[in-house]
């Protein structure tokens, strides 16, 4: 039995929920995604929607950090808090003997989160450190550095976890504000699946959200990557170059082609070995260990990005080597060969895909949220197997947007 669309009503409220039955093992998995309720949602202070995440990961007020830590492990009962782009998401996982007691914690945290101003002291320092770790790593300098110039002005332009300057702005109030706001009846999608009937789903689900407060679905904002070519260069104390890289992308995340958006990247750079950019850059001519390029479209943003790691003295020619074989592949396009190489991998590769239940579910709950019907993946795959290399050389022919690309290097002296 395959991932289904469900619903049930709370409080007045019509809630659209994906549900799964497998009696494979005894457990069950619980997903309450929040959606426009992510990253997106940080306007003049960064990283209020991380750190409302990671207040909820601190327990209930009701029995303190420690407490409620303690009877999550007692009964090994996994329940975490994680945000992302444009969705939150509260996971739930435990064997199903357990689960009602996970159950009537997760009740408990959405009812009565630990807002302490203790906690937010303690969070805050936390996620200080973590900053202070990453400020010298420096993939994740160039990384921030490159989404500073191309979302210049969204929430996107800083950091997931914010700046340590917006961090100590915070106040116990904006966190209540968002929990308030954003975790709502109205905002809620709810992917439930394992060892578990969809009536008792319905019943459990119904139980939990009915604590949340109704609210009201916000439009998710759209932002588009800077059409202005810019290069930003950050000398460090460090023994290589980074370089990312970025573009404009023009394509939606409902658009009926975007299946030949996927094969064109896999060849151009998300293939590892094989890809164009790892043979002319590594294979020829040695320029780094590894490079990548993929194409990022969400329902609030599209764009395509790459990054490599190369000597210092090669940056210039590295650089232009990336332009070079971009131009080409979207001047030029793909070979019989390198269409027939994509298809056997990712036709191949697609049972590893959909094996574990959360993969099907969390394949079924992109469909959904991405306005398709569920099984759209199949659709997908039949697509891309009858895709010709004059349809897809076509397709690739028209996106030379992706040659307007910004720079963000870190390198020496």
């Amino acid at each position: 039995m395959g991932s289904s669309l469900s619903s049930l009503k709370v409080n007045g409220k019509s809630i659209p929920f994906i549900f799964e039955e497998n009696r494979q093992l005894p457990i069950v998995s619980l997903q309450l995604v929040f959606q426009v309720s992510g990253t997106i949602t940080d306007k003049d202070i960064s990283g209020v929607a991380n750190m409302s995440a990671s207040i909820l990961n601190e327990g209930s007020v009701i029995s303190g950090s420690e407490k409620f830590a303690e009877k999550l492990e007692e009964n090994a009962i996994n329940l975490s808090s994680g945000v992302g782009a444009e969705t939150f998401v509260i996971r739930l996982d435990s064997l199903k003997e357990n689960f009602e007691k996970g159950q009537k914690l997760l009740t408990e945290l959405l009812d009565a989160p630990n807002l302490k101003k203790s906690v937010l002291a303690r969070v805050k320092n936390r996620i200080k450190g973590t900053m202070l770790q990453k400020n010298s790593n420096f993939d994740y300098v160039a990384s921030n550095e490159l989404k500073k110039m191309i979302f210049k002005g969204s929430p996107f332009s800083k950091p997931k976890i914010g700046t340590i300057e917006d961090i100590e702005k915070i106040k116990i109030d904006d966190i209540r504000n968002f929990f308030k706001t954003h975790l709502t009846i109205s905002n809620v999608i709810p992917v439930i699946a394992g060892d578990i009937s969809e009536n008792e789903a319905k019943e459990i689900l119904s139980q939990i959200i009915a604590v949340l407060e109704i609210g009201e679905l916000k439009n998710l904002p759209t932002f588009e990557v800077s059409k202005t070519i810019q290069e930003n260069i950050l000398i460090k104390d460090t023994k290589q170059t980074y370089i990312y890289f970025a573009s404009p992308l023009n394509v939606k995340y409902s658009d009926v082609d975007l299946y030949k958006m996927k094969v064109m990247f896999f060849i151009l750079g998300s293939s590892g070995f094989g890809s164009r950019l790892m043979e002319e850059i590594r294979v020829k001519n040695g320029l780094a260990y590894s490079i990548y390029a993929n194409g990022s479209v969400e329902k609030s943003r599209s764009y395509f990005s790459g990054y490599l790691q190369t000597k210092t003295e090669n940056l210039e020619i590295a650089k232009n080597l990336v332009i070079s074989v971009i131009a080409e592949f979207l001047e030029k396009g793909i070979l019989e060969k390198e269409l027939e190489s994509a298809k056997n991998f990712i036709l191949g590769s697609e049972p590893l895909r959909n094996e574990t239940l959360s993969q099907r579910v969390g394949q079924a709950f992109q469909d959904y949220y991405r306005g398709h019907p569920l099984g759209q993946r199949d659709v997908e795959l039949k697509q891309i197997k009858n895709l010709t290399v004059k349809e897809l050389n076509s397709f690739i022919s028209k996106h030379k947007e992706i040659l307007e690309l910004s720079f963000s290097i870190v390198t020496a002296k």
